[in-house]
């Protein structure tokens, strides 16, 4: 969910420091607050989009993970998976977003069970993966799905921006000799 703040409105509404549900009807507003509209931050519409993406994911506990970072370019999330077997889960990578489902199978419609407490509900956990991130690899080990991750460092590149005098118009500057 995107940060929000909340707008009083004019000094008649109570001013400033006032608590909206003690105002009057129509004087207290939600106003979004957006990261890309600060001037120094160009071209960051993407990331935004990116953080409301993750907060609408509503991950419920289920199941369970951690995530670690196994070098300075690796990183591993495990989740616990007891029960599953490897056909039961399917892991994608959609739109940058690491997607991990699970669903068993019942296979043995004739067990009568006295009590039923390990649950065979199935699920989908979500992560969202930076540009460079790419997943490894995955492995299970003792109730336990490890998806590998690896980030690859970026190139550092230097770019000469030649200055041209007198009026330019807005997309018809040229950069270096490129037209």
């Amino acid at each position: 969910m995107p940060p929000y703040f909340l707008d009083v409105g004019p000094a008649e509404c109570g001013g400033s420091g006032a608590i909206a549900d003690r105002l009057p009807k129509g004087c207290a507003t939600m106003t979004k607050l957006t990261l890309a509209s600060h001037p120094y931050l160009l071209g960051f519409d993407q990331l935004e989009r990116l953080v409301e993406r993750t907060a609408k994911s509503g991950n419920e506990g289920y199941p369970p993970y951690n995530i670690e970072q196994q070098g300075e370019n690796a990183y591993r999330i495990t989740l616990a998976v007891a029960g599953f077997a490897e056909d039961d889960l399917a892991i994608t990578v959609e739109d940058r977003q690491l997607v991990i489902r699970g669903k068993q199978r019942d296979a043995d419609d004739a067990r009568v069970f006295l009590h039923r407490g390990i649950a065979t509900r199935q699920f989908q956990r979500s992560f969202v993966l930076a540009d460079g991130v790419d997943v490894a690899g995955a492995a299970m080990e003792h109730g336990l799905l490890h998806v590998d991750l690896t980030r690859a460092v970026p190139d550092s590149i230097v770019q000469t921006i030649k200055i041209q005098t007198g009026p330019a118009s807005p997309g018809k500057i040229q950069t270096g000799g490129q037209s």
